[in-house]
């Protein structure tokens, strides 16, 4: 069975900044997920990561800001967003 995908949002803002989010269920719960999700949530430029929050598999919950790459402590899917849009809004200054 395959993951499904809960949420999913895409933006452009007018400077050409590409804001994306995806939020999948997956089929079973792992020690590394135990609470069931996956989740890709990027800003940046087409080629360019500035912000992401990932999980990916073998290295768990983590978060990227330019080229430095730090642990991140998941909590709710809500939470995740909230904290992802909170740094996109400081790194565009709209904080």
């Amino acid at each position: 069975m395959k993951a499904t995908l809960l949420f999913e949002d895409r933006m452009t803002y007018p400077d050409g900044a590409i804001l994306e989010m995806r939020i999948w269920r997956l089929p079973e719960c792992n020690e590394e997920r135990s609470y069931g999700l996956k989740y890709s949530l990027f800003y940046g430029f087409s080629g360019e990561r500035i912000i992401g929050y990932d999980n990916e598999r073998g290295k768990g919950d983590h978060r990227h800001y330019r080229e430095r790459e730090e642990p991140y402590v998941f909590s709710t899917a809500e939470r995740l967003v909230a904290d992802f849009l909170d740094d996109v809004e400081r790194e565009r200054g709209e904080q």
